[in-house]
């Protein structure tokens, strides 16, 4: 096909990026079910079983004296909203369009408008998803009270972030690793329902304990998430800084290691997979 070739300026671009950007999102939206409440209601009914799941754990283990002082399914919540959106965002990411997809060979469509699209249609859909949840629970049961709403909010986007980051890293490296892709991503979700410090706190930790988990980006996200959540909770072992400088640099590297992927792409990639 002819193409004829259109100067415009950066403005016009830029705006033609976010209309493709737009529709992207929408169409990655529509991909996990073609009735969007339905879609949401999927969600929010995997939200809630795991949050019942940790919940009768640990009032069987006896865990609950080790939770912050306050609303303890708040404190459950608080952990499994994050760890939802890492994780949901993670796999997205990673299992976006690649160079080979057939969406991707259409002039306005790109490897990145196809990570940007499917990072904010899980971000949206785990916000949406997050607020039906807690103005349920609201009106339900008893108000929620969140100390600093602005900064919960931040490590929310922090994690998902982060999500995005480690999926960039997987989608760059399936293209010359697809079954150890599959079963990385696997594995790091298995970690993390352990590692990402849902279950506890920081600062309960003894030493030699915290040395197995303060590697981990999103338990820092989790435990400094508890520190704006509730009024009688400081961190003192976990910091945001930590996760936003480990998310940054992994985000560079994934999108080098993408753009390199996609100099040597070939068709018979998808064939591999």
């Amino acid at each position: 096909m002819f193409e004829v070739k259109v100067n415009r300026t950066r403005l016009e671009a830029a705006v033609s990026m976010m209309s493709v950007i737009y529709h992207a999102t929408v169409f990655d939206l529509r991909k996990s079910h073609p009735n969007a409440i339905i879609g949401l209601l999927i969600n929010i009914f995997q939200s809630l079983l795991m949050v019942a799941v940790f919940f009768v754990m640990m009032s069987i283990l006896g865990l609950r004296s080790s939770a912050i002082r306050g609303d303890f399914l708040l404190y459950i919540m608080s952990g499994v909203f994050i760890f939802m959106t890492n994780i949901k965002t993670m796999k997205a990411v990673s299992s976006a369009a690649g160079p080979t997809s057939s969406m991707n060979l259409h002039g306005p469509m790109n490897t990145l408008v196809s990570i940007i699209a499917t990072a904010l249609g899980s971000l949206y859909l785990q916000i949406l998803s997050i607020f039906v949840v807690l103005i349920v629970y609201s009106l339900a049961f008893k108000p929620v009270d969140i100390q600093d709403p602005t900064g919960a909010f931040m490590m929310l986007l922090l994690g998902w972030f982060n999500g995005v980051a480690v999926g960039i890293i997987f989608l760059a490296l399936s293209p010359w690793f697809p079954r150890f892709t599959t079963t990385a991503t696997m594995f790091y979700m298995r970690v993390n329902m352990f590692a990402s410090g849902k279950m506890f706190v920081a600062n309960s930790l003894p030493f030699f304990m915290l040395a197995m988990f303060s590697w981990n980006p999103l338990f820092h996200i989790i435990d400094q998430a508890r520190g704006y959540a509730f009024i009688n909770y400081f961190p003192h072992y976990s910091s945001w800084e930590y996760p936003l400088i480990v998310s940054i640099v992994l985000a560079f590297l994934g999108m080098m290691g993408e753009s390199y992927s996609r100099r040597y792409v070939s068709a018979s990639w998808d064939a591999r997979r």
